[in-house]
């Protein structure tokens, strides 16, 4: 039977990533190979460009361009949130008949997978043959199906760094600045939070509390966990989520306004850095203030995992593998093989299994304490951050003799 023949379409949504341009390249790549892609197009701006009819020949880009994709971070398509309505559906059906569309490519995470999903069930109904593939982004690592997500294993490594240095910075100056508060990105899940415990070179070093919205953050247990670490050390460094709710399952911080909400519903998080330093300021009379990186560490190319960017060119490379093979309806997925050495391979699941579902950070990854990660854990985010972290010196500090010849000594 003759390969079926026609244009290929790629776009990238939701929150941009390290990786996702690395993905990106990979569909490229491949599409190039294959004699029945008989073009290549880009959305600007993921649907939201499609029903634009704002495409771009991704053909026309050089080789070069095409592997330096592979090293630049955030999205170069650009991205969108965009949640489509029945007659936007019957749109993008259109306009992809209108160009000769029979691969259709989608990057991105559980809403993606979502709108991917319906759009196949869509061109099945109406007798048009288009090959539907999603190709997994998110750096929440929340998709279910599958070991992790292209991206996650970068904002891991871009954190433990980070926090390091921040556990430093405290450890330096915490006679004066004594409590430190990071607040990282996930909004259901505590997946990138635990990432920070990589952080740790020994018993004492930061972070020294993890919080993570599977467990919810008790007011009078926080503040005692706080003060105890604090009373042993004389400083705490502490990781919070943006999504941690309280123990009647409310946000800790979330905006009310309806500009800060999402087509698909999602309030705008953060702002709980700052909740917990004015509890703690307020209730145990100790300075706290916070650090938010914000969107910096979802996308920052400077500390992306070598194990991430290769990752991400496969899946890109195994999707249209997949939709020139006759695959449709379904999303590319990430199967852990080993761990001594690592490896992984590709395969697949259907869509309407990943479509709008979440998988949370699980118990067995949680310490009993509630407030710090297992070694199950670390065992298995270690792998996939593309080596050791930098190796920093730390001082023996060994005391000298006080002498008694000088008053106060």
């Amino acid at each position: 039977m003759a390969a079926l023949r026609g244009k290929l379409i790629v776009g990238q949504s939701g929150g941009p990533t390290a990786v996702i341009n690395a993905t990106l390249a990979g569909v490229i790549q491949e599409a190039l190979r294959h004699e029945a892609v008989t073009g290549i197009y880009g959305m600007r701006h993921g649907v939201e460009g499609l029903l634009r009819e704002e495409l771009i020949d991704l053909g026309a880009e050089s080789t070069e361009t095409i592997e330096l994709l592979k090293h630049t971070p955030s999205a170069a398509l650009g991205s969108c949130r965009h949640k489509l309505s029945d007659a936007d559906y019957e749109r993008l059906l259109q306009m992809l008949r209108a160009h000769g569309i029979r691969y259709f490519l989608y990057i991105g995470g559980n809403d993606s997978a979502d709108t991917a999903h319906r759009l196949a069930v869509l061109a099945a109904r109406k007798n048009y043959e288009l090959r539907v593939i999603g190709l997994p982004k998110t750096v929440d690592n929340d998709l279910v199906e599958m070991d992790h997500c292209p991206g996650h294993p970068s904002v891991a490594r871009w954190l433990a760094v980070s926090v390091r240095d921040a556990g430093l910075d405290t450890e330096a100056i915490g006679v004066v600045d004594t409590v430190k508060v990071i607040e990282t990105m996930g909004r259901d899940t505590g997946w990138i939070t635990a990432a920070t415990a990589l952080a740790r070179t020994h018993e004492d070093a930061a972070p020294h509390l993890i919080y993570l919205p599977e467990r919810p953050l008790r007011r009078e247990q926080f503040l005692g966990d706080v003060e105890r670490v604090f009373r042993r050390l004389g400083h705490v460094v502490v990781a919070v989520c943006e999504g941690q709710k309280d123990e009647r399952g409310a946000y800790l911080s979330a905006s009310t306004k309806s500009v800060d909400v999402d087509r698909f519903g999602h309030p705008q998080l953060g702002g709980v850095a700052a909740v917990l330093c004015d509890l703690i300021t307020t209730e145990l009379k100790i300075k706290a203030r916070f650090d938010k990186p914000g969107t910096i560490q979802r996308v920052s190319g400077a500390l992306r995992s070598s194990v991430d960017v290769e990752e991400a060119v496969q899946v890109g490379q195994a999707g249209v593998k997949h939709a020139v093979a006759g695959k449709s309806g379904q999303m590319v997925t990430i199967v852990r093989e080993g761990d001594h050495p690592y490896r992984c391979r590709t395969d697949l699941v259907s869509l309407e299994r990943v479509a709008n579902k979440v998988r949370p950070f699980p118990g067995e990854f949680i310490a009993p304490s509630g407030h710090d990660v297992t070694q199950a854990y670390l065992d298995y985010i270690r792998p996939l951050i593309g080596g050791e972290l930098p190796p920093y010196a730390r001082l023996r500090n060994v005391a000298v003799p006080k002498t008694t010849s000088v008053p106060g000594a």
